[in-house]
């Protein structure tokens, strides 16, 4: 093939071969088999290891039956418990999603239409410094921050803005913050990078028309941005909904996600990983046909995204 031939010619033999192994191990062994292996385990049931391979030891969708009806003694006939938190996570995910996106946009607009490159490549540096710190002891950071002593509370109790400490954490708004803030990069780089190759001649060609601002977005960046929006709006919604680490820490009385759910099926006494590998498989599944459904509305491609 072409392709091929062009590949070994720019890259070498050796260089060339060493991407493709590594290419290949990251698909195949880190994405593809674990992925296989989960499918494998949510469809037999959870048994002792001295069953396995005997009489009951066959494949079966028990634990999707589970997640959608529960046990047989459920009253309402459906796991409500877990469908409900489900769903949640689900629309929480969503909703981190658009904040993150609206907090976004304007900085990678205004990254990526700055001249000013030794300013910019600052501005980079400051976004990523943070980044640098593990991500649970960012959440616990956030903890602090919003907790019930917390930075937040004693301050607006110092200057008298309010007269009682505010729950940040059972109302959501520090988990739902510190998501945001765990994923907000993988937001603003994707849209930097397709808004930095705009030519800003479109720009002034808008303006001189009498275009309003709102209307030179709503046309000429917005739309040309879309591959950046997409790529990054993909990453945080599925980081999202698979997060443990801000839920656990930042997670209020009654904020469960549904990933604590699959943690606690693969880390409680005896374990169900049947049952845990059934709900990763569904949460995956789910997620992935959001994207590609709100891809195909807003008409865009995977080929857009990959550029």
């Amino acid at each position: 093939m072409k392709w091929f031939k062009d590949y070994f010619r720019n890259n070498g033999p050796i260089m060339g071969w060493g991407l493709l192994f590594l290419v290949t191990f990251w698909i195949v062994v880190l994405i593809i088999l674990p992925q296989l292996a989960m499918v494998d385990y949510s469809l037999h049931m959870n048994l002792n290891p001295a069953d396995y391979g005997g009489p009951k030891d066959h494949y079966t969708l028990v634990n999707y039956k589970f997640f959608i009806f529960g046990s047989e003694g459920d009253a309402d006939g459906y796991n409500k418990t877990h469908l409900l938190v489900f769903m949640r996570t689900l629309l929480a995910a969503g909703f981190v999603t658009i904040i993150v996106l609206i907090v976004c946009y304007p900085i990678a607009y205004y990254l990526g239409q700055s001249s000013g490159g030794g300013y910019i490549r600052f501005l980079a540096v400051c976004l990523i410094i943070p980044y640098w710190i593990n991500e649970i002891l960012r959440a616990f950071a956030f903890k602090i921050i919003f907790g019930h002593t917390g930075l937040i509370n004693e301050a607006m109790l110092a200057m008298g803005i309010w007269t009682e400490r505010f729950d940040f954490i059972n109302a959501n708004i520090a988990l739902y913050s510190g998501l945001a803030y765990a994923y907000i990069l993988l937001m603003i780089f994707p849209m930097y990078n397709v808004i930095e190759s705009l030519d800003r001649n479109q720009i002034e060609a808008g303006r001189d028309m009498g275009a309003s601002w709102w209307m030179i977005h709503r046309r000429i960046v917005i739309p040309y941005a879309k591959p950046g929006i997409a790529s990054g709006a993909t990453m945080v919604f599925m980081l999202t909904a698979g997060a443990l680490a801000a839920p656990q820490i930042l997670g209020g009385k009654s904020s469960l996600w549904f990933t604590q759910i699959i943690y606690q099926y693969f880390n409680q006494s005896g374990g169900n990983w049947s049952q845990g590998s059934a709900y990763a498989v569904v949460l995956l599944f789910v997620t992935i046909i959001i994207v590609l459904s709100v891809m195909r509305l807003f008409k865009v491609n995977m080929g857009d995204i990959g550029k």
